[in-house]
């Protein structure tokens, strides 16, 4: 697997975000709070981590759901992945919110989403009359069934 240098820092105690496995696509990321946020049922919200970034030209970091937070307790990440650009500076924030029926906890350090580093092509827009045909065409949103 490839490996390209990111700068980061970190404001946090917490560690610095790592891979889990040799495997992994995804580097875990943890909360960085000065108390618990205590998440309502339905109830989203802004989740500091303490960390910057500085992507190289044509990269970006998506973020990512972690699916054991998902599954274990009903809290994912809104804006799906979201999107990092190489030229943001900002702080790395992350939208959770709580899909289950009861009050959750997020504390400081908790491992709260994973953070992919992927290549990014830029796309040159051409304005044309009509598209070619394809053999989906504009099928779309269930076209080809539930089976």
């Amino acid at each position: 697997m490839q490996s390209v240098p990111v700068n980061i820092i970190n404001t946090s105690d917490n560690p610095l975000p790592a891979y889990a496995t040799e495997g992994a696509a995804g580097m875990d990321i943890r909360a960085a709070l000065l108390a618990p946020v205590i998440l309502q049922p339905n109830e989203r919200q802004l989740i500091p981590t303490g960390l910057f970034i500085e992507l190289p030209a044509g990269y970006e970091a998506q973020i990512r759901p972690r699916s054991g937070l998902a599954i274990q307790q009903g809290i994912t990440c809104l804006n799906t992945p979201g999107t990092i650009d190489s030229d943001y500076r900002g702080e790395i924030k992350v939208i959770l919110i709580n899909h289950s029926d009861s009050e959750q906890a997020v504390n400081n350090g908790d491992r709260i989403a994973q953070m992919v580093i992927a290549k990014v092509e830029k796309g040159h827009l051409i304005v044309v009359s009509e598209l070619k045909n394809s053999s989906r065409g504009t099928g779309g949103f269930g076209h080809t069934g539930q089976q």
